[in-house]
């Protein structure tokens, strides 16, 4: 009796031995080919409009294209290593929500956000770099308290750090500027590789943000001497403060495409010319963690 049930369940012990044996193979492959992929948390590159992500995404080896709603993820790699370069659309809505997705989606190690800017320092010309030191909202303001017909003043506006509190407005710790500072790490690379960029110069400063295009020259100034910036744009302080409460390494990266303090005419070039430069830097950040 005991021989026939031996008999009996030896082939599902073989079929069990074999699917066992099948599986083991199956990850063995996969952590194989991770292996030789290249394993590591990727590195995420922002560009809002199509001149400034879709040249980057070029340099993609391996490339898949992945879309969440209205964003386009370019997943690939450089040097071996996983990059998704992702065309988040303008503003700082769509950027705040494109950086949380990508977050989610493929827990990046960092972000570099970049893109062209308008210059807020006479000092910089158009082609210049500024690597984002700083990043700060410069749309987030209180007006003054001025009755009906008796106009406005912006100059007598003032920070609103909505960060500061969930209480009211009235909260006067809440008027101040909030900086997201840039990663060192990022910093550390884009300035070890400043002297392969021959287009301008590489500087560290102060990078604005906000849903407003400033061309007040009185205005530019202002935000200048008062919130330090030195170029702005609409994207970067929305994907740093993402980036802060995920706890990822941060940077911005963005090139003078015009200048009005100075006369800078815009160039569209510069959009290419900045994504060339921050391949340079992401190589030279891959080769840094892979030292590690």
């Amino acid at each position: 009796m005991k021989n026939k049930i031996v008999k009996k369940f030896a082939p599902l012990a073989a079929i069990a031995v074999l699917l066992i044996l099948s599986l083991t193979l199956r990850n063995s492959t996969l952590l194989n080919e991770t292996k030789v992929e290249g394993a590591g948390r990727p590195i995420l590159i922002q560009g809002p409009m199509p001149i400034e992500a879709e040249k980057f995404a070029q340099k993609l080896e391996k490339v898949k294209i992945e879309k969440s709603g209205t964003f386009i993820f370019y997943k690939g790699k450089v040097n071996n290593y996983p990059v998704i370069v992702v065309k988040t659309g303008k503003g700082m809505e769509n950027t705040a929500a494109a950086t949380a997705v990508a977050i989610e989606k493929y827990n990046p190690i960092a972000i570099i956000n970049q893109g062209t800017s308008g210059g807020h320092d006479p000092d910089l010309n158009v082609h210049d770099i500024v690597l984002g030191k700083k990043t700060t909202n410069i749309g987030s303001l209180k007006t003054g308290n001025i009755e009906e017909n008796h106009g406005m003043d912006p100059t007598i506006w003032k920070p609103m750090d909505l960060m500061a509190s969930e209480g009211s407005g009235s909260d006067p710790n809440a008027e101040k500027i909030r900086y997201y500072e840039g990663d060192q790490g990022l910093l550390e690379a884009a300035n070890a590789v400043k002297d392969k960029y021959t287009n301008g110069r590489v500087v560290e400063g102060i990078i604005g943000s906000a849903d407003v295009w400033n061309n007040e020259v009185d205005r530019i100034k202002w935000f200048h001497t008062n919130y330090g910036t030195s170029v702005e744009e609409m994207e970067g302080a929305a994907a740093a403060q993402i980036a802060e409460a995920y706890d990822v390494a941060f940077l911005g990266i963005r090139i003078l495409s015009n200048n009005k303090t100075n006369g800078g005419k815009y160039d569209p070039n510069t959009a290419a010319a900045n994504q060339d430069y921050v391949y340079e830097v992401v190589k030279k950040y891959i080769a840094t963690i892979q030292s590690k």
